[in-house]
Parts: C-alpha cells; sequence; structure tokens
C-alpha cells in the first residue's frame, strides 16, 4: 500500500503554525472541525503523520492527510488559509 503524504509546501505552512503557536481552525475532509493552537507534528511507528493542538479539551491528535483547509485566527499571521 502506498504511503499517503501531503505535499511538502503544505507541510511546511503546519510547522510555521507550530512555530509560532498560531491559533488554528482545523477543517477535515469528513467536514468534522477542530480549534486550538497549534504544537508540535508528530510522526507515528507507520509513518503516520498528526499535528498536535491543545484546546480546552487538552491536547488533541488530528492526522495531516485528513485535513482539507487550516485557518488561522491569530491576527497578523504571515497567512491566513491553507487548502489541502
Amino acid at each position: 500500500m502506498a504511503q499517503q503524504i501531503i505535499e511538502c509546501e503544505l507541510h511546511d505552512y503546519i510547522e510555521v503554525a507550530c512555530m509560532y503557536g498560531y491559533q488554528v481552525k482545523l477543517i477535515l475532509k469528513n467536514q468534522q472541525i477542530f480549534e486550538g493552537k497549534a504544537k508540535d507534528i508528530v510522526t507515528t511507528a507507520e509513518k503516520r503523520e498528526f499535528l498536535i493542538i491543545d484546546n480546552e479539551q487538552g491536547s488533541q491528535q488530528v492526522e495531516l492527510i485528513q485535513l482539507e483547509k487550516m485557518q488561522v485566527l491569530t491576527p497578523n499571521a504571515q497567512f491566513k488559509e491553507v487548502v489541502f
């Protein structure tokens, strides 16, 4: 089975969001929505990548290949929206 990954350019936006601790709104392909502060990207032993966000529910993991859109809610951020 071919490993699903996102494009490097899109990955860079997620890394910037984590580096600056941007507040983000994530819209998944199944239309689920998560909001929180971008913290880190983790990779499992199976090479699946997850974005870690912190919000009032605690720490949540969102698999990168499930992302449809990431909106940055932080004012004066370097970018506002990324469409995957």
